[in-house]
């Protein structure tokens, strides 16, 4: 199990706000891709859904390695980062279809139902690729 210390001071708080930052930037990226391919396409059964939702997350996901590396944690990428920042979004992808599915099943629409998704798995996501990059140094 990964654990460590987390002191709070200016330097944590900076990192946090630019990670914020990044995550809305690539959220952004995630969401209207994902919309504009369900639109593009008038996508209604579910698996379609996954997919342009999946999709969309490969798509921020290149964003997001390289903002994350260089502006949020001053990091160069690095193939062992790379690995690590791949598994901390693999579990956070997985994170991602299931909670999708669950709103969609619940009722929510095809557009609306990422939002609480995004509201759930943002801040998961946050300790987990703090952690690949802080602890892989």
């Amino acid at each position: 199990m990964l654990s460590y210390e987390v002191k709070i001071s200016k330097d944590n708080i900076d990192e946090f706000l630019r990670f914020c930052l990044v995550g809305i930037l690539a959220t952004a990226i995630h969401y209207g891709f994902y919309l504009f391919v369900i639109h593009i396409f008038q996508i209604e059964a579910r698996l379609w859904t996954n997919i342009a939702y999946s999709l969309g997350y490969l798509v921020s996901w290149c964003a997001n390695l390289f903002l994350t590396a260089r502006f949020t944690f001053h990091e160069n990428v690095t193939v062992k980062r790379g690995v690590g920042f791949a598994a901390s979004h693999g579990i956070n992808y997985v994170l991602h279809i299931l909670l999708l599915n669950l709103f969609l099943y619940l009722g929510l629409s095809q557009r609306w139902a990422p939002v609480p998704v995004y509201c759930i798995v943002v801040p998961i996501n946050f300790i987990l690729v703090r952690t690949v990059f802080k602890r892989l140094k």
